[in-house]
């Protein structure tokens, strides 16, 4: 399934540097905030999602920013819809993840009200754009 529109907000750009993803209790959320946000730079992706079974949190690993304990985690890098998307626009990350699903390429993807994020493990991140570029996606 190619794009679904060769609309400039459909751009993907691939962000540099490791991402963390990393599963902790809800309870934890405090305690994880505090922490992530201690030395950061506020310009860092940072998603924390709290249910009543766990708490996710996604991220920009950055050595001696983000806590040492999220540096085993730090194996995803990512791409970025480059977005805003309009509400309206359907099947956006369906279509961007098909080809990588096709290849085999595990995903954890994190929506923001402007656009998708797709982390990928870092071993995969060629195959990966490969598989985008060949189903018709722009990476810039």
């Amino acid at each position: 399934m190619s794009p679904p529109s060769d609309h400039p907000c459909l751009n993907v750009l691939t962000l540099s540097g490791a991402w963390f993803v990393r599963k902790l209790k809800p309870s934890e959320l405090e305690a994880a905030f505090r922490k992530l946000v201690e030395n950061d730079n506020e310009k860092r992706f940072l998603s924390i999602t709290r249910t009543d079974e766990e708490l996710s949190v996604v991220g920009e690993y950055q050595e001696g920013a983000t806590p040492v304990e999220y540096a085993e985690f730090a194996t995803w890098t990512a791409f970025k819809i480059a977005g805003p998307m309009e509400f309206n626009l359907t099947g956006v990350l369906a279509g961007f993840v098909d080809p990588l699903r096709k290849k085999a390429v595990p995903v954890f993807a994190v929506s923001t009200y402007n656009t998708d994020y797709v982390l990928v493990p870092a071993e995969k991140q060629q195959l990966a754009a490969q598989a985008l570029k060949e189903d018709g996606w722009i990476l810039v």
